[in-house]
């Protein structure tokens, strides 16, 4: 079933992410597009039952006043401006009120009333428009895919074979960096559930190889970037009649990309950095969904919850929690204490109440004893932050006895380790993660 959509063009406003998520919220799909949208562009949008004219303070550039073109309210549609002064003939008029339940009810009405819009925006009609349009796109042709493990690889990779099946092809690259678990729980999943056509490459000595001895967090985040980039275009080379690449872009990627009238949050790389001589077509079928949909597709395809609801996790991987020059041991005593962290977590409810926690282990020992002996060992952090964008974090106070079970075991089942340690310190002035 085809959905209706209404059309969002940004006319300057600073409120188009929470205007799509309230039309979203009512059942209805909702996108957001420039002020200058051509004609042809326009023509080519499935089933737009309305057109929302967003305004706002970003609404001057280059000194002058931005509106939309003549054909925008020729479309033969149902048109409403907000904070919108040139309004020509819209039919609908409104301002953002201090109440955002108050803009819902005016959404709601032109949705409704105005568009007669139906509710049916909604993840099975979501997957089954997805299936048809990457069908159609990439017909009896190969799909290559770069799965990591992580929500939005993982998702694009189920909707992929669901479409396509045994078309695509998916690498998963272990970089020896990885949690505990998460390589073998990919090749579970999707090899052997999925039944995906999986390639793994265990690249965990090369990488550890190229990293020995290297301290300073941006050399190895540069050093982890390029080797995965290296040992993926190693595997895309291997394989012929690739015609396509897919990738897990969301639309915050586009949103904070910045538009016309918005400045870039953070850029959006669309290859992550590939080389542009590998000449793929991108496939990209989650490309206007936001994080939390994202969740609710991957759930809906099947994925296990565990991994729909994966920890954010830094693509260098517990390379940047091995704090310095990244040693075997040290990296060893990181995977298993945020494994243990995570069992413990998961145990007390906190895995759906903490954005995000994770351990650390520094490049320093302290004494401390250990079977009536005196011994020299390194110690864990525990990192634990709640945040709404990731601009700012507060500490979770964590119960006391929770606490002590996680020491006890760390201290207990974790080799090299003396001592625990908690972070309490906020973002500002600390990050989130330590390198």
């Amino acid at each position: 079933m085809k959905q209706d959509m209404i059309l969002i063009l940004d006319l300057g406003s600073d409120e188009n992410t929470v205007l799509a998520r309230m039309i979203r919220d009512l059942g209805v799909y909702s996108e957001i597009k420039p002020h200058d949208i051509t004609k042809e562009e326009l023509a080519k949008l499935d089933n737009v039952k309305g057109i929302i004219l967003n305004g706002g303070p970003l609404n001057i550039v280059d000194g002058k006043a931005i509106e939309v073109g003549d054909h925008v309210y020729a479309a033969q549609v149902p048109v409403l401006a907000v904070d919108y002064a040139k309004t020509k003939c819209a039919d609908s008029l409104a301002q953002w009120p201090a109440d955002e339940a108050e803009m819902k009810e005016i959404v709601k009405t032109f949705l409704f009333e105005k568009c007669h819009a139906e509710a049916n925006w909604n993840m099975k009609n979501f997957i089954a428009d997805q299936i048809e349009l990457i069908r159609r796109q990439v017909g009896d042709r190969k799909v290559l895919l770069a799965l990591s493990g992580g929500v939005d690889s993982s998702v694009v990779a189920a909707l992929l074979i669901k479409a396509i099946g045994k078309q695509l092809v998916c690498v998963h690259v272990n970089h020896g960096l990885m949690r505990k678990g998460e390589s073998e729980s990919v090749i579970d999943v999707f090899r052997h559930q999925m039944e995906a056509n999986l390639i793994y490459v265990d690249a965990s000595e090369r990488f550890l190889t190229k990293l020995e001895g290297v301290a300073d967090p941006e050399q190895k985040r540069k050093i982890i970037g390029a080797e995965f980039i290296r040992v993926f275009e190693e595997e895309a080379r291997k394989l012929e009649g690739i015609d396509f690449l897919a990738q897990g872009t969301i639309y915050p990627d586009i949103v904070e990309s910045g538009t016309k009238t918005a400045k870039v949050v953070k850029s959006h790389h669309n290859v992550g950095g590939l080389p542009e001589d590998m000449n793929f077509e991108l496939v990209e079928p989650l490309t206007y969904l936001f994080k939390d949909e994202v969740r609710a597709c991957g759930l809906e395809l099947g994925l296990p919850y565990e991994m729909v609801f994966r920890q954010p996790f830094p693509g260098p991987g517990l390379g940047v929690r091995c704090l310095g020059a990244i040693t075997r041991e040290r990296l060893e005593a990181v995977r298993e204490s945020d494994s243990i962290l995570r069992e413990e977590f998961a145990k007390a409810a906190l895995d759906k109440k903490v954005w995000q926690y994770f351990t650390i282990v520094p490049d320093f020992k302290s004494v401390g004893v250990k079977n009536n002996a005196r011994c020299f060992e390194y110690p864990v952090i525990i990192r634990a932050v709640n945040t709404i964008d990731a601009m700012t974090a507060s500490i979770e106070q964590i119960d006391w006895p929770v606490l002590s079970r996680i020491t006890d075991r760390i201290l207990n089942e974790v080799a090299n380790v003396n001592r625990v340690c908690y972070d309490l310190s906020p973002k500002p002035c600390a990050t989130i993660e330590w390198e």
